[in-house]
């Protein structure tokens, strides 16, 4: 921890306001970019298999990342470091992405959505069980129920209708993404990690990938590449998902975890959402009705109460004698 931050009674590293501005880009950055990458990966995961693709954008990323770190005088890992970097990498990685892009060839979009949406209760409820867990305010529930309700309205009948045509197994799997993703989240954050954030980012991204890459030799994607996956658009797609949603995006959520409570960071899941619905409506065909909006209110009505009851929890700590 540095001179420009403070520990609040929960365990959170609180940024002074030399260090807020870092805070609130690398927020910025998750909700934003990570909720562009819905409408390019709808764009892309059809030409390219999703496990080989999300592989190659980690390889790339983590390559990227770990040698700036090093070069810029990160301290060498140690075995432990790599040991905890590896169970993090296959929750978050493997886990978290792999099984949600398997999944996604035949779980309807909103189902995912609306399972991706329980992340925020999962990071909340492991972190209070954890051992020297804090049970989360009212407040913090009452925000989370908020956000499910506009998801759920985000969605839609129609969609929710048609989830019950979801294959099990891939439902089940989707779930169980959710579910590695929030573990790996929270019990990473006492992991002994690089004390460099973005290294230890790096090395999950490394590790992730070659774990990826097994799978999707697993599954039989090799076989399924093709020189049609270096066209233009899959070329321009893939870059992006890879500078912006890998190396920008994921590096920031990893630094939020380090100084922010889960309860704030797991917030992405429904901001996200939102913005890709917006994005699809400025770049796409998608339209933006009444209860589109309604939904993004409670949305973002959630958020707000999440992020800001913890802020004046955590200042009532510090300020407390």
């Amino acid at each position: 921890m540095t001179s420009n931050q403070s520990v609040a009674a929960d365990g959170a590293v609180v940024p002074t306001s030399a260090a807020r501005g870092r805070v609130i880009a690398a927020f910025v950055a998750v909700y934003l970019i990570w909720g562009t990458t819905y409408f390019v990966l709808g764009e892309v995961v059809h030409e390219v298999p999703p496990l080989f693709m999300t592989a190659m954008r980690f390889v790339v990323a983590g390559s990227v990342l770990y040698a700036w770190r090093r070069s810029r005088g990160a301290p060498r890992p140690t075995r432990g470091n790599w040991i905890a970097s590896a169970w993090i990498g296959a929750l978050l990685l493997l886990g978290g992405y792999g099984l949600t892009a398997w999944a996604q060839q035949r779980v309807p979009s909103g189902l995912t959505a609306l399972l991706v949406a329980i992340s925020p209760l999962n990071m909340v409820l492991l972190d209070w069980l954890r051992p020297g867990g804090r049970r989360p305010d009212t407040a913090v529930f009452a925000g989370l129920a908020l956000g499910l309700a506009g998801m759920v309205l985000l969605i839609g009948p129609a969609r929710l209708e048609a989830a019950k045509d979801a294959d099990l197994v891939s439902t089940l799997a989707c779930l169980g993404a959710s579910l590695c993703w929030s573990t790996g989240s929270v019990l990473g954050r006492q992991a002994r990690q690089s004390s460099d954030v973005f290294l230890a980012a790096a090395m999950q991204m490394l590790v992730g990938a070659v774990l990826l890459l097994g799978a999707s030799a697993a599954t039989g994607e090799f076989t399924r590449l093709g020189a049609h996956i270096l066209s233009p658009a899959m070329l321009g797609g893939w870059l992006y998902l890879t500078i912006a949603g890998s190396l920008v995006a994921f590096s920031a959520y990893i630094y939020l975890l380090k100084v922010s409570t889960p309860a704030r960071v797991s917030t992405y899941a429904y901001v996200n959402p939102a913005v890709a619905v917006f994005v699809g409506w400025a770049f796409g065909d998608e339209v933006v009705t009444t209860r589109i909006l309604a939904a993004a209110g409670l949305l973002l009505g959630g958020v707000a109460l999440i992020t800001a009851w913890k802020g004046r929890a955590a200042a009532r700590r510090l300020a407390a004698p």
